[in-house]
């Protein structure tokens, strides 16, 4: 049987409840995961979990290299939209001062459809690429990567310019702090938006997939992730804006006992995962006919050699941008965009980058944000054990089971097999970094602002679990 027919008979036996619920969870967790690291790697968080959710229920016969292809780039193309600003944003429907006014409530939460919409409609395009039978190849990606940049800069210079905060010159279209909505706050910090260069660049992609490719899964997935930002991330900030808007109403009864330990901010964000990893995976159902496996997985890749070199020289990059005081290095590979380039290329051109991204790759930051929190910031561990437990443990367990899957899926192994494992595994690895910088919110102990999130994000690792162990093998499916 050909992978494509033993994914089309897999596919077949999932529920439309299934994608939508599992991904929910999955995206919720991790985009509330997402709210303690922040900006492109933190959001990469939620792109993994919802991508290897989504692929172990799609693609259960099909080779594990192409499925580990597909949840990579997925994950790569989501942490794009972390460059844009959206905290003052999200301030236009709910800052003290403007609590009442419903013209800058609108237009906030118009600004963060179009912010929502463009940053998951990225993640559904790259994803899409991978899922739809399309052999993407090193220089692709490579020459889409900078066509993007080039719309990106175009589009800065259209929609989010002119930009002189210093003499009150804004651009026309413009969603953050703005002296239209407070003319008289003196000490007003505008942010530099950069939404319509991703929008420009999102377009290009769409256009590369549909006219040069033919793809019409990632051009499909890309507006299911539109639809899936426009409305999750205003929806998630209706919660908190209600919350403040009729601060009164939350005195009383239930919410009297509940609503000191809620943090706001932070459950604004695990709804917007949720609707958008459900919106995303109801997409995916909808279109399941399109996911094509490819039998060549394995065939023109780069040398292995290169693709460790580019494996050293990316996380080498991204370490310095991250942590270390090279300001041309954070401010270049800081960018989502120019972060993105030797991944993705490196991962539909080679055999062992798939694994390295879903494992070592997302976990670096990660990880090291963890140690920056617990062992310097607010030293919570003494520094020895800190870096022990929660850096060189995990990253010595995700590089040794990358290299293992990296070996297991050259000999053959099925995505099934693959998703099912690292699922399980990134799912508890980023719960316990998460619950450690949560600084342990066990809920038989005095509740604090992070014990309904740790609660719910136990539910959501739990369900993920239950995800992951469900039909524990495809090989019924062969047979």
């Amino acid at each position: 049987m050909m992978p494509n027919e033993i994914n089309n008979h897999s596919e077949r036996e999932v529920g439309w409840w299934e994608p939508v619920l599992f991904a929910a969870m999955a995206g919720g967790m991790g985009w509330g995961i997402r709210g303690q690291y922040g900006h492109e790697t933190g959001a990469m968080i939620a792109g993994l979990l919802v991508t290897l959710v989504l692929t172990h229920l799609f693609c259960k016969g099909a080779p594990a290299l192409w499925t580990a292809r597909a949840a990579a780039i997925g994950t790569v193309g989501i942490c794009f939209g972390g460059s844009m600003t959206y905290g003052q944003t999200v301030g236009l429907t709910h800052d003290p001062g403007l609590v009442g006014n419903w013209a800058a409530f609108r237009w906030g939460m118009l600004g963060l459809s179009i912010k929502g919409a463009v940053w998951i409609g990225l993640a559904g395009v790259f994803f899409g690429m991978g899922l739809g039978g399309i052999r993407y190849r090193f220089r692709d990606m490579l020459l889409l990567m900078f066509a993007m940049l080039g719309a990106y800069h175009i589009g800065i210079d259209i929609l989010n310019s002119p930009f002189y905060p210093d003499r009150r010159i804004l651009p026309p279209i413009y969603f953050s702090g703005d002296w239209y909505w407070q003319p008289d706050k003196a000490d007003l910090l505008p942010r530099r938006e950069c939404w319509g260069g991703l929008w420009f660049a999102l377009l290009a992609a769409i256009a590369y997939v549909h006219w040069f490719h033919k793809d019409r899964l990632a051009r499909n997935l890309a507006l299911w992730g539109i639809l899936g930002g426009a409305i999750g991330f205003p929806f998630g900030q209706s919660l908190q804006a209600y919350h403040v808007w009729n601060v009164e109403s939350f005195k009383t009864g239930f919410w009297a006992v509940l609503d000191p330990h809620m943090n706001w901010w932070n459950w604004m964000e695990t709804t917007f995962g949720a609707t958008m990893g459900g919106i995303l995976g109801l997409g995916l159902w909808l279109n399941r006919k399109r996911i094509q496996p490819y039998a060549d997985a394995d065939k023109e890749v780069i040398p292995s050699g290169m693709e460790w070199t580019l494996f050293v020289v990316h996380v080498a990059f991204l370490v310095g941008a991250e942590f270390l005081e090279f300001r041309l290095l954070g401010r270049l590979y800081g960018f989502g965009l120019v972060m993105g380039i030797i991944p993705m290329a490196a991962i539909v051109g080679g055999r062992w980058w798939p694994y390295f991204l879903v494992l070592p790759v997302t976990l670096v930051p990660i990880a090291g944000k963890t140690i920056k929190e617990l062992v310097y910031e607010k030293p919570a561990i003494d520094p020895t054990l800190g870096w022990i437990v929660y850096l060189i443990i995990p990253l010595l367990i995700a590089l040794a089971v990358s290299i293992w899957f990296a070996q297991k899926g050259m000999a053959g192994q099925i995505g099934r097999d693959f998703t099912r494992r690292v699922l399980l595994l990134n799912t508890w690895m980023y719960f316990f970094l998460n619950f450690a910088f949560f600084h342990y919110p066990w809920p038989w102990a005095e509740w604090t602002g992070r014990t309904p999130n740790g609660i719910m994000f136990t539910i959501c690792a739990i369900g993920l679990t239950v995800a992951a162990l469900r039909g524990r093998s495809a090989r019924s499916v062969q047979e």
